[in-house]
């Protein structure tokens, strides 16, 4: 069956007049031919000529006069035209050593590059030539597996996935972003084939993780990693906060759960990778703070405190940049409890002005981390903490609007004071920055030079007497 609509665009009928004249055979394949039969856009599109790809795409690149950039290690080449990414390769066929995921790769038919494909619905192609042009190629009977919204390996899922296991977290990837099932044969081959993960970089790993993170509906991915196994080989710590221990009849929620509804209920309104991860993150110190007492039960103090401590090890493990992502979501798992504290209590202007003052830019991501951590099932228990945060997030602007506290810097500095006293860095230079910045967090003066100054007289004559 020819599908012409699919690539009705003219470069495809261009690069296929170029093929024609270099008689070799093209196509178009994998994710753009998925999802044109899904209705979703896609700009990516992967060539596979029966020859030679890198010469194919520099003789396209002659005719559409457009630079070509080629990845010889890879044996591809890639374009850039009218706003479409052009990737080309000669059909390939792959041999695996059980010791690592790196193929020996060969060339071959496109048969035999459809067949190395990771998914059927990964393995569609259309024809580019004048003769086929728009016909499917569809050996695997992929069409019917998008119809039966399945994930289904090309072979068999063992081979599959002990040739190159990351395809274990890709599969569980597609399932997540298209909303599939993952064919049962091919769950309980990841099941099996687990273990083989730990051959992969983390670098290739935290890539596909993140695309889990960013889908729509996160919680389907992570709920797939646990259930195959591959959540603690991955990520130990979160597969920690699973399950509810009973002391004396009484428990507490499911960690692991309530996380997933976080993130999910992130996901509705921001799309923020690291807010998510925040999300992600704002409870994994909890297994290390679980407590059970008779008079209070579960307990879990200080999870905040012990979680932002864990973010850099995190990060480092998984992978994840070292630099200022980490530390905002370090920032945002150590302050999540303070809102919920404001929400429960009289909603001070002190209290306000400090969680101003720590949060500075990232406290209306606090916020609305804050927000989505409601996930009680009791309506009457939401609604009364919305509307708290609701006056929360008022006294928030107000004190913003009069007293200016985000990132603010108090107006006397260390070299004033310093220079003021004739004194060096010290202890004492410390105390007063601290009690100046204080007064001004607890309302005791305004956020002026003046005020800050007498309070910085009366300061140092009580603690520099004698010391100058």
């Amino acid at each position: 069956m020819r599908y012409q609509e699919a690539v009705k665009d003219p470069v495809f009928r261009k690069i296929g007049e170029v093929a024609d004249k270099n008689n070799v055979r093209v196509f178009v394949i994998g994710g753009y031919v998925r999802d044109f039969f899904l209705n979703r856009p896609c700009k990516d599109i992967d060539i596979v000529v029966d020859g030679d790809g890198i010469g194919l795409a520099n003789s396209v690149g002659r005719e559409f006069g457009t630079k070509v950039t080629v990845f010889k290690t890879f044996g591809t080449a890639m374009l850039r035209y009218k706003g479409l990414e052009l990737e080309f390769v000669g059909a390939r066929k792959e041999s695996y050593n059980f010791l690592s995921r790196k193929p020996v790769v060969e060339k071959g038919s496109i048969e035999d590059d459809q067949h190395r494909r990771d998914f059927t619905i990964n393995a569609l192609a259309l024809s580019l030539n004048k003769e086929t042009f728009g016909e499917l190629s569809d050996p695997f009977d992929g069409i019917a597996d998008l119809e039966r919204l399945i994930i289904r390996t090309p072979g068999d899922p063992d081979i599959t996935y002990s040739d190159d296991p990351l395809r274990m977290i890709r599969a569980i990837r597609f399932a997540t972003q298209l909303g599939f099932d993952i064919e049962s044969g091919s769950f309980q081959a990841i099941e099996r084939n687990k273990e083989r993960l730990k051959i992969i970089s983390q670098e290739r790993i935290i890539t596909e993780i993140n695309k889990i993170i960013c889908s729509e509906v996160p919680s389907i991915g992570f709920d797939l990693l646990d259930k195959t196994g591959l959540l603690k080989i991955i990520f130990p710590e979160m597969s920690k906060l699973k399950g509810v221990e009973i002391n004396n009849g009484r428990g507490h929620k499911d960690n692991f759960i309530h996380t997933l509804k976080v993130v999910d209920n992130i996901s509705k309104v921001s799309d923020n990778l690291w807010l998510r991860w925040a999300a992600l993150l704002h409870d994994i110190g909890k297994p290390k703070t679980k407590v059970y007492d008779a008079v209070h039960g579960w307990t879990f103090h200080g999870h905040e405190v012990a979680g932002s401590k864990m973010v850099p090890g995190i990060f480092r493990h998984l992978r994840l940049p070292m630099n200022e992502k980490m530390k905002y979501v370090q920032k945002l798992v150590f302050l999540h409890m303070r809102p919920i504290i404001l929400a429960e209590e009289t909603v001070t202007d002190s209290a306000v002005r400090r969680l101003l003052f720590d949060a500075g830019d990232d406290i209306e991501d606090l916020m609305i981390l804050c927000e989505a951590d409601i996930t009680s099932g009791i309506e009457a228990k939401v609604k009364r903490y919305l509307k708290n945060f609701a006056l929360v997030r008022k006294k928030l602007r107000e004190i913003e609007e009069k007293d200016k506290i985000r990132n603010f810097q108090p107006p006397v500095t260390g070299e004033m004071i310093m220079e003021r006293y004739g004194i060096g860095p010290s202890r004492e230079v410390g105390i007063i920055k601290d009690r100046i910045k204080n007064a001004i967090l607890d309302g005791e003066i305004s956020n002026d030079y003046a005020q800050a100054v007498e309070l910085m007289e009366k300061i140092a004559s009580e603690i520099l007497h004698g010391k100058k």
